[in-house]
């Protein structure tokens, strides 16, 4: 694990420590209280991992197609 914040991390960063933190307690080899922190830290793991890909869907929803069908330009979010 990092001392990085969770808030601070990009979603390859998050998922990245996701992932071990998920192979560690699928292991079973860290005691109780360990777990339980590991547990916290991949909620919060999860829940950025997430955002972020909400963030990322937002985006490519913005995109607005000519009659051609090509990208023409974004379309502001709270026109959508």
């Amino acid at each position: 694990m990092t001392d990085t914040p969770v808030s601070e991390m990009s979603f390859e960063d998050a998922l990245r420590e996701l992932e071990a933190v998920v192979s560690k307690l699928e292991r079973g080899e860290v005691p109780l209280e360990e777990s339980i922190t590991l547990y916290e830290r991949g909620a919060e793991l999860k829940k950025r991992c997430e955002s972020k890909l909400k963030e990322a869907e937002e985006k490519v929803a913005q995109i607005t197609l000519g009659s051609d069908g090509k990208p023409t330009g974004t379309t502001p979010a709270q026109d959508m």
